[in-house]
């Protein structure tokens, strides 16, 4: 069970209902969401590569990406179709910046989308079902066939959750794997995230599992995407940033060694 500081108290929104708190080895997990204008400049955007450099740094993970660190990373783009039919810009645009310390993962995403999707059915396990953030992470960059948590699949859900939908099709909840924040302003919302960092091959099901400390140089496969639902029963487009060349929508969620690679700078 989750247990929230005393000086975060969680609520939802029509946009989001996200999840803060101030990062550590004690930290806890926290909720919040706001209707607000990002802070940060755009800066440049790179194009598609295979490699994505992180830069050092420890933002503060309150939506407005207005740290340093973010100042000096370069955006990446969400824009390369794996499911559904094309998809204008006036419909959905997406970038994104990767940063990192000892502790953690931090993630920048800017996500414009004309329809926001909530999942308002029973079923809260089912991100399919609305809108979500994508995150696929191989914490050894070992590639190959996802099998138990070899590689994570993330994906974050507008309701607050993180589930990972593994092979055994099943969505398993994370919550408490990462601290997010996620400030809306019309049709654009802003996530900044801090992931914990899991060895997959040594993660269990059941009892504590203790996250991986980051060093300089650590190499790790890595895919952002974007679910997005207009209306539609589930997903009507999902958006990456690597090129699936005619692949099977589901190859991400099932192979790892097609993640870009994912380098920590210092």
């Amino acid at each position: 069970m989750n247990v929230l500081p005393s000086i975060v108290k969680p609520f939802f929104c029509m946009s989001c209902r996200t999840l803060s708190a101030i990062f550590g080895l004690s930290a806890l997990l926290g909720a919040a969401c706001e209707n607000s204008s990002p802070q940060n400049s755009p800066g440049n955007t790179a194009n598609a590569s295979t490699n994505i450099n992180a830069a050092y740094g420890t933002p503060v993970i309150d939506g407005s990406g207005a740290d340093t660190v973010w100042e000096n990373t370069e955006w990446h783009l969400i824009d390369q179709p794996w499911q559904g039919p094309l998809i204008l810009p006036s419909d959905f645009q997406g970038r994104y910046k990767v940063a990192w310390d000892e502790n953690s993962l931090y993630f920048l995403v800017e996500i414009d989308d004309d329809t926001l999707s909530e999942n308002t059915t029973a079923n809260k396990e089912a991100p399919h079902l609305a809108d979500a953030l994508l995150l696929f992470l191989d914490e050894d960059a070992s590639g190959g066939e996802r099998t138990n948590y070899n590689a994570f699949a993330y994906a974050l859900s507008l309701d607050g959750h993180i589930v990972d939908g593994m092979p055994d099709s099943a969505w398993h909840v994370f919550d408490d794997h990462a601290w997010i924040r996620c400030i809306r302003r019309d049709n654009t919302h802003t996530w900044e995230i801090a992931l914990r960092v899991y060895d997959g091959k040594q993660y269990r099901t059941e009892g504590e599992n203790i996250p991986k400390r980051l060093k300089a140089g650590k190499k790790m496969g890595f895919a952002i995407a974007y679910g997005d639902r207009d209306g539609g029963p589930q997903w009507e487009n999902i958006i990456g940033n690597l090129p699936l060349k005619g692949q099977d929508p589901e190859t991400p969620w099932k192979n790892a060694g097609i993640y870009l690679t994912l380098n920590l700078l210092r």
